[in-house]
């Protein structure tokens, strides 16, 4: 780093621990879009943690709904209620006072935490698509290997995003302020060849290949499932192929909403000619981003009819001793399954992709554990 690169970080760190903008941030938002921006932080906040913290709940008080995609999905719902604790509360403080309030220290930890639960999130969503994928192919009952493979999954994703979001803390690019001066994050705007060289590898790794893998990977289950509908003439394989297209159409929209902008926006600040796009207008990308950690859960919920009822089951306050039955039948999907502990392996699978052949218990019984 030469000597005048030391004297703007030099700057830049000192500007932030007065609680002073960013050169490179816009000051002018008015005090309304400031408070514009604190309300929406604020519900996502709100809706985040309670939303993923009821999911979660569900899975502890229901054991069998851990299956190895379900695993996938609570690692997606930590991810994102850690950055609703860590993360959001900084930028919404911010948003209501105006300017950045906890110095330079405060704007890297921001940054490094928003970047390392928002690339677990993508990579676990585009895991978890591959981990159905698999599934279909496989048709065959769970067991521990599967279970085994998921904990690998969700290892890997954690690991896979600190190898992507510790860089800028040691020197290969950086975090700081953007936008209006009330978030920090990776540093768009710097025009030198490591940090452009940082941003296409985010670029390329932690946004393009997770959205390929999903298109690859649902692509592949519509088609499987397009085959057996050919080959069997049913009325309720039909209604499974409009379920399925839902699902694909709902998390591959959700993912191109809550991401595409920002990476769209964060490419042409550091590749576009200077102020092609306003430091004011980055507000909006970064937080359809941060809208991830509601719409994730919404999703789960509403693609999972097993969760649903369960969720429903737990809410209604229903249960009158310690373990209590829910009977799902078996109109929720291909992935349906007989949900076995994972030392269980009675059951086959709702789909058997290589012989072609459907099979669908009558129903499922969970057991719900005490909290």
């Amino acid at each position: 780093m030469g000597y005048s690169a030391m004297m703007i970080h030099f700057q830049h760190s000192s500007n932030l621990s007065a609680g002073q903008p960013n050169p490179g941030s816009d000051s002018s938002l008015s005090g309304a879009g400031h408070t514009s921006a604190a309300v929406v932080l604020g519900f996502i906040m709100v809706l985040g943690i309670l939303g993923n913290f009821l999911l979660l709940l569900v899975f502890s008080r229901f054991p069998g709904l851990r299956t190895p995609a379900n695993l996938l999905l609570i690692n997606i719902s930590v991810s994102d209620v850690l950055v609703c604790i860590f993360g959001t509360p900084l930028s919404f403080a911010a948003s209501v006072r105006g300017r950045w309030l906890t110095g330079s220290d405060g704007c890297r930890w921001y940054g490094f935490c928003n970047a390392l639960f928002g690339i677990v999130s993508l990579v676990s969503l585009s895991l978890l698509s591959f981990e159905r994928y698999t599934m279909l192919l496989s048709g065959s009952q769970m067991n521990s290997s599967q279970y085994r493979r998921a904990r690998v999954s969700v290892a890997a994703s954690w690991f896979y995003s600190l190898l992507w979001t510790l860089p800028p803390l040691l020197g290969w690019s950086s975090y700081g302020l953007e936008g209006p001066g009330t978030i920090c994050s990776v540093q768009w705007q710097q025009r030198s060849v490591t940090a452009r060289s940082y941003i296409i590898c985010l670029f390329i790794f932690c946004l393009i290949l997770p959205l390929l893998l999903m298109f690859f990977c649902y692509g592949r289950i519509l088609l499987a499932v397009r085959t057996l509908n050919r080959q069997v003439a049913r009325v309720n394989q039909t209604q499974t192929e409009g379920r399925i297209l839902l699902m694909v159409v709902t998390m591959v929209t959700g993912y191109l909403l809550c991401w595409i902008p920002y990476g769209v926006v964060a490419m042409l600040a550091s590749f576009g000619r200077p102020g092609v796009v306003p430091p004011a207008a980055t507000l909006i990308p970064s937080l359809l981003a941060k809208t991830s950690t509601v719409l994730n859960p919404v999703i789960c919920v509403l693609l999972n009819n097993q969760f649903s009822r369960c969720f429903f089951h737990m809410i209604s306050c229903r249960s009158e001793d310690s373990t209590s039955s829910v009977n799902i039948s078996s109109s929720g999907g291909i992935w349906q399954q007989n949900l076995p502990r994972e030392e269980q392996n009675t059951e086959p699978a709702i789909l058997r992709f290589r012989d072609h052949q459907v099979q669908q218990p009558e129903r499922v019984e969970m057991v719900d554990s005490k909290t």
